[in-house]
């Protein structure tokens, strides 16, 4: 019995920093081997130890999922750094979100949002980074990552709410690279 919960734990583990790398790369290939192995890190760990190895494991999946795209993060940082500053268009009347906030439409939601200020979302609204230990991780100037922060937080919303009321179909990336 204990070993069926031990078996579930190492596997919801596993989900979770697969899905903090996919969410941080985009990309479901490398996020798999960045979970596989902050993964294997957890198997052996000592139970005195365990929340402090699930922490490390995160910041390391932050660590490599981010350097794992770091010419796409220079990219989109560029082009926040040259966007101007745009008010916020007005998405709904009723402030709520909705109530069938699953995981499949945050992700969604989250993906439709350029890698920069999507990761600086991640980081410091999901994950709890404050912007100073953003710094190295994205390579940024604070300012830039407020600013790349204010950005992928306005276009989340949008994106959730433009769901929710049908308004519009699908998700509008904001400053989507060109091809």
């Amino acid at each position: 019995m204990n070993q069926n919960r031990d078996a579930d734990n190492r596997s919801r583990n596993a989900a979770d920093l697969y899905w903090l790398a996919f969410l941080l790369t985009g990309r479901r290939d490398i996020s798999i081997d960045i979970a596989a192995d902050a993964a294997a890190s957890l198997d052996h760990a000592n139970p005195f130890f365990e929340s402090w190895m699930k922490a490390w494991a995160r910041r390391m999946v932050v660590a490599k999922a981010l350097a794992k795209v770091r010419d796409e993060l220079a990219a989109s940082a560029r082009r926040i750094q040259q966007a101007r500053a745009q008010r916020p268009a007005a998405i709904s009347s009723d402030p709520r979100l909705g109530g069938d906030m699953s995981k499949a439409r945050l992700e969604e939601a989250l993906l439709a949002i350029d890698i920069f200020p999507r990761a600086a979302v991640i980081l410091s609204i999901f994950e709890g980074v404050r912007i100073a230990d953003a710094v190295p991780l994205l390579d940024a100037g604070a300012a830039l990552i407020k600013k790349a922060q204010a950005i992928g937080l306005r276009q989340f919303t949008t994106n959730l709410a433009t769901r929710r009321t049908g308004k519009a179909t699908g998700f509008a990336p904001v400053l989507a690279p060109a091809h």
